[in-house]
């Protein structure tokens, strides 16, 4: 480790960072620290009334994330793992959701032989359709344009439909 500052102080600062957040908002919440692997954490914020945490399709939680990260490379700056905030278990629920709807555009692209543009997403949300679509027969996926306007385009394969 550089420096000598491991995945685990980082998240401990995170962590008091998150604890502190939640607690000027005046919410009563926990905060959990889950390593998901040797260089990432991820922070998860439970409790009751955390939805302002979450904000619109998950804007406030990425904004949350974007500030825990920054306040950790702060104190950090020669070295930062991968932080991740989840809030009321967001994330997950967001995730299973992506793969349901995903799963159904396939379906319906791979009936009508029609590609599918999807609505502009995050990173994290393209990762789960692509990783969805992948397992799917019939259909392949894409990005097409720039962030913050990326989406996912939903397309029969070639060997599907030659006209593709």
């Amino acid at each position: 480790m550089a420096e000598g500052m491991t995945l685990q102080e980082q998240a401990e600062v995170a962590r008091e960072f998150l604890e502190g957040l939640v607690e000027r908002y005046g919410l009563d919440a926990a905060v959990e620290v889950r390593e998901l692997d040797e260089e990432t954490v991820e922070l998860a914020a439970t409790g009751e009334g955390l939805g302002i945490l979450v904000g619109p399709k998950g804007a406030t939680l990425a904004a949350l994330q974007d500030v825990t990260r920054a306040v950790v490379q702060r104190r950090f700056p020669t070295r930062t793992d991968r932080i991740l905030v989840d809030v009321a278990g967001y994330r997950e629920r967001r995730a299973a959701a992506l793969r349901r709807f995903s799963q159904e555009v396939a379906s319906e692209v791979a009936s009508s032989g029609e590609l599918r543009a999807l609505e502009p997403m995050s990173p994290a949300d393209r990762k789960v359709v692509h990783d969805t679509i992948v397992e799917i027969e019939g259909v392949e996926s894409r990005s097409e344009g720039e962030d913050p306007n990326r989406y996912v385009v939903i397309a029969p394969t070639a060997t599907a439909n030659v006209d593709a």
